[in-house]
């Protein structure tokens, strides 16, 4: 099978489109063929090792594994004798790592059932971005009806989905985004919108219960003066650095909130099969739409994650196979 493969860290030019042996399907698997995948933040972090933190879990000097990609949707190709959920034909969707191929071997939990009213391609946008929203509000900010919540990084791929929840789960939105997204926001369901290039939100006196912090270009503190009382801010990410960041966003979040600056949280999303079926329900409704930027081929995963590298993406950037 071909796939996106790199045998060292650097720039989107050390990866590779390779032949690779089939995987081999034991009693619990599922091999999926990938008819789309999308480029997540992770993918760009792993292939370059920056943070260089990340290297502690991925290799040195050299990485580990070296298959990028998380998001697939795809069609089930064959199953294992313990498999009772899946079977031939099936058209599925979740996360699996080395999704930048044309198959992907994983176990009934990686997979569930695609959202019927979605394409390969929108379908492989949902996994990785739109569990980290859901997570982040429903879990980590007990987001309650009613409540205003302001989105800092609205128009990128966790980002719009995070305006989209916040709808479905019964708040008032405010999405804070470059100008040229801001009509896509609104679109989808934002309540208001701010030109994060124009206006500082920090500085506009609104006050909100939750804030789903995406961006991270305003300081954690002047982020936190835009929360009401008992508000929560909710870091998720930040611009990369060379050593340690975003990561050392999350310990000043840490540091600040035990100095009594606010509730500033910080998580890790885990893509579980529950939320997976959260998300197709979603989708299936009507309530949760992806919005997909560029679609790329598999030979162009360099100048899909070049792309989603400048920051630009309106939505997700989506591979398909």
């Amino acid at each position: 099978m071909k796939a996106i493969v790199y045998r060292r860290y650097g720039s989107p030019d050390v990866l590779r489109l390779e032949d690779l042996d089939m995987p081999a399907v034991g009693d619990d698997g599922v091999l999926v063929r990938v008819r789309a995948s999308s480029v997540n933040a992770v993918d760009w972090h792993s292939m370059r090792g920056q943070p260089l933190l990340v290297r502690l879990t991925d290799g040195l000097r050299r990485p580990k594994h070296g298959h990028p990609g998380v998001d697939v949707a795809g069609q089930v190709e064959a199953v294992g004798s313990n498999v009772t959920e899946f079977r031939p034909g099936d058209e599925v969707f979740g996360a699996r790592g080395g999704a930048f191929a044309e198959f992907v071997l994983g176990a009934e939990r990686n997979f569930a059932p695609k959202p019927a009213n979605l394409t390969f391609e929108q379908a492989a946008a949902i996994p990785v971005a739109a569990t980290t929203a859901l997570q982040g509000l429903r879990d980590r900010g007990q987001l309650q009806p009613g409540q205003r919540v302001l989105v800092h990084g609205a128009g990128g791929g966790v980002g719009h989905f995070a305006v989209q929840i916040a709808k479905a789960l019964g708040a008032e939105v405010t999405g804070v985004s470059a100008a040229q997204n801001l009509e896509m926001i609104r679109s989808i369901g934002a309540d208001e919108v701010i030109d994060s290039g124009s206006e500082d939100f920090t500085r506009l006196g609104g006050r909100y219960d939750l804030i789903l912090d995406i961006a991270g270009t305003r300081s954690l503190s002047a982020t936190a003066r835009a929360l009401a009382p008992n508000g929560s801010l909710i870091v998720v990410g930040g611009p990369a650095g060379r050593w340690i960041s975003p990561a050392d966003r999350w310990a000043k979040a840490i540091v600040l909130s035990r100095l009594g600056r606010g509730k500033l949280l910080t998580f890790l999303a885990r893509t579980t099969k529950a939320d997976l079926v959260v998300l197709k329900e979603l989708a299936e409704s009507g309530t949760l739409t992806p919005v997909v930027d560029r679609t790329y081929a598999l030979e162009e995963a360099p100048a899909a994650i070049r792309y989603v590298e400048t920051m630009r993406a309106r939505g997700k950037v989506v591979i398909a196979v």
